[in-house]
């Protein structure tokens, strides 16, 4: 014990000593007495809730997730909507999903009855559901709120704890910071309110929710389909493999694509299923190559047009196709989102339906190739910080004002969506677009490949890469820290051969942004790159972009600029 900071020797007492927590909890703390940092990683803080709410390793301690973190956090959570709209007619009420990981069932039904505890209504869906859907049926059921309880694409230990507002967005920073206060301010695990589960659904404080309700969300997104009416002609013959990777989008992917007219998708059976344990892949993520190894088998011997896939809460969609030389290749976040940006508007454009106020919405650390297509179209493009809630909060703002029609939405992470029926990206109706982009180019001879390339033709080559570096624990933080300071208080005048035009600092809250740790670096050729510590995983993350006038150009400028800017972040 003595080995411990004090702060984690007394948080790890009061745990030992709380009689609101379980034997088996305290007994799995008991048996790591002699390993003093292990201990200190599970009690040097609570669980951060940052602005996407709660993201940690499964197990026992204040900074794990477990049933008490989550307890305390929706308590917090309570506190704020009986705040916000406990004035309002009839009872707050919440909807909670979640998705195929360790535990999720668990924290989903601890979450409903410390709601029920607070006299919040709070509905659950039977069993695993995507987030996209959790963000409709926030919206779809009027709700106060929502849960979702998922880790995204994190490594199988991890689970997490989204929350969202009555918008069926997540919370942004003013309203997230309130909600912070509040969970900081339940003085003990004892003060969380609770129910049991016959308590809750005696008072209809725990209400499950029907196949209405699914059936609402895929008749929704079905319902923004562009050529319908080609895909009813074209759907029997054109191919689709998909993968859910083990999570939430098989059913509603599936129902989709089958109710506008695909009757060819072959599903890998391998990871059709849910797998806590993710373990068919290094890493559910459909951004990484890896994730598609059994769908490009399957694809292979079915010969597939496409291959799509969604990580375990259906949030990001990845999507594979055939190059000129029949080998697979895997579309990056950004491209996809240039390919669909350039059909949804063409779209429009030749169906005479393109609104004169249409609006794009990206991230200040996506591409500005889908920009300059949109712009091209006449649409208005708009830049938000990381993270889809602000992608929402800005259509909040044009359905309040009337000022813009939102056309599409999205970030170079793999997250889309088009449509105004959910506030958060959305994987299931992702897939019904690529598919559709996909089998409407085919028609006219074309593969997506193709298209991409015409594009590069007609807009410049825009090439773009991600680096991560993960540094895990107390240290971590440490040194993340430290190399944003470091860059931050000696910004460099140059950049392998190239003066560095502008340093964009948005801790200082620029063009209307709320404040966050993020720096980009603008290049006199029009390059930039970013750095910007993850809000989810113990990461920072560095972002680059170039545009040359060909592949060969733009390879060379983004090779010299990763290697000379990632040499000096190792180097700190």
């Amino acid at each position: 014990m003595e080995q411990l900071s004090t702060a984690a020797a007394e948080t790890l007492q009061q745990w030992l000593e709380d009689a609101s927590i379980d034997e088996a909890t305290k007994q799995e703390l008991r048996d790591l007495q002699d390993q003093p940092k292990e201990l200190e990683e599970r009690f040097y803080r609570n669980l951060e809730f940052g602005t996407g709410g709660l993201r940690g390793v499964i197990g026992a301690g204040s900074n794990r997730m477990n049933r008490y973190t989550v307890g305390r956090a929706t308590q917090g959570f309570a506190r704020y909507l009986l705040e916000q709209h406990g004035d309002q007619e009839g009872k707050p009420s919440v909807v909670i999903a979640h998705d195929s990981r360790h535990f999720s069932p668990e924290f989903t039904l601890d979450a409903a009855l410390v709601l029920a505890g607070n006299g919040i209504v709070a509905k659950l869906f039977p069993s695993l559901r995507s987030t996209p859907e959790l963000s409709f049926a926030v919206r779809h059921q009027n709700a106060t709120g929502g849960i979702v309880v998922t880790a995204s694409h994190n490594p199988p230990e991890y689970n997490g704890y989204k929350v969202y507002n009555h918008e069926g967005g997540q919370l942004v920073p003013d309203e997230a910071e309130k909600v912070i206060q509040y969970i900081q301010e339940v003085p003990s695990l004892a003060d969380v309110k609770k129910l049991t589960q016959e308590e809750a659904e005696a008072q209809g404080l725990l209400i499950w929710l029907g196949e209405e309700q699914d059936q609402a969300f895929v008749d929704t997104v079905a319902s923004c389909s562009l050529s319908r009416e080609l895909i009813q002609s074209v759907g029997r013959d054109f191919k689709i493999v998909y993968t859910p990777l083990h999570g939430t989008g098989n059913i509603p992917v599936r129902r989709v694509l089958e109710q506008i007219g695909f009757e060819q998708v072959h599903i890998v059976a391998e990871q059709e299923q849910p797998d806590a344990e993710f373990s068919t892949v290094k890493s559910p993520n459909p951004e990484e190559r890896e994730a598609f190894t059994l769908a490009m088998k399957l694809g292979e011997s079915v010969g597939a047009d496409i291959l799509i896939g969604t990580d375990p809460d259906a949030d990001r969609m990845g999507a594979v196709v055939k190059d000129n030389d029949g080998k697979f290749f895997v579309l990056s976040g950004n491209q996809s989102g240039a390919i669909m940006v350039h059909y949804l508007l063409s779209r429009l454009q030749e169906t005479g339906t393109l609104p004169s106020n249409g609006a794009v919405v990206k991230t200040i650390v996506t591409s500005e190739m889908g920009a300059v297509i949109a712009e091209h179209y006449g649409a208005e493009v708009m830049n938000t910080l990381t993270g889809f809630k602000y992608i929402g909060e800005k259509m909040n703002q044009f359905e309040a004002t009337g000022s813009h029609t939102f056309l599409f939405g999205y970030e170079e992470s793999y997250g889309y969506l088009s449509g105004n029926y959910a506030r958060d990206k959305d994987a299931v109706l992702a897939s019904m677009l690529i598919a559709e982009a996909a089998a409407y180019y085919k028609s006219q001879g074309k593969t997506l490949y193709d298209v991409l390339q015409e594009l590069y033709n007609q807009f410049g080559y825009f090439l773009e890469k991600l680096e991560s570096r993960t540094l895990k624990g107390k240290d971590g933080v440490a040194q993340i820290q430290g190399k944003m300071t470091d860059w931050r208080s000696n910004p460099p005048q140059e950049v392998a051969g190239i003066a560095v035009q502008d340093v964009l600092d948005y801790s200082l809250g620029l063009d209307g942004l709320p404040k966050e740790n993020v720096l980009k670096f603008i290049l006199a050729d029009g390059s930039w790159f970013c750095l910007r510590p993850s809000g989810t995983e113990p990461k920072i993350k560095v972002y680059f972009a170039v545009r040359g006038e060909n592949l060969e150009d733009a390879e060379s400028r983004i090779e010299r600029l990763v290697t000379t800017v990632m040499s000096r972040v190792d180097a700190q």
